[in-house]
């Protein structure tokens, strides 16, 4: 592990991890008001007004538009990308009746049965891709 006298130098090298959002702080304030409106959805009125009108629910809610539009769109990853942490986003797979890992496996280039199968061989190999800046690199050699 690399030493850092520079915590924002250190927190830089979670966004180098491919395919990894690290719920860091940055991410938390960045997400709050997603996060809380998933968290809404334990309760079975906020579910039912949200089922009866997705977008005038989130209306209610402080979201940048695009916020609306992954949620909307059930863009897991760009929701990840906006501050969304996974464990409170599972508040609107279970709204949607959607199984956790089912939800997630939309999340890869994998077809469920694929994700499954993965996941019970140990999950993805640490071989191969392990720096974004190293990938770019690779390429600019090319």
């Amino acid at each position: 592990m690399t030493q850092h006298n520079d915590i924002h130098a250190y927190l830089a090298e979670f966004d180098d991890i491919p395919g990894t959002r690290v719920f860091t702080a940055k991410r938390a304030r960045q997400g709050y008001h997603m996060n809380q409106f998933a968290m809404s959805l334990m309760k079975a009125e906020n579910r039912a007004r949200f089922k009866a009108d997705e977008r005038a629910y989130l209306d209610e809610w402080p979201l940048s538009e695009e916020a609306k539009q992954a949620l909307l769109a059930r863009d897991y990853n760009k929701c990840l990308d906006l501050g969304g942490n996974i464990y409170f986003l599972s508040k609107l797979f279970s709204t949607d009746g959607i199984a956790f890992a089912d939800a997630v496996s939309t999340m890869t280039d994998m077809s469920f049965p694929e994700y499954r199968e993965m996941m019970n061989r140990g999950g993805r190999s640490p071989e191969g891709l392990r720096s974004l800046k190293e990938s770019a690199g690779r390429k600019g050699e090319a």
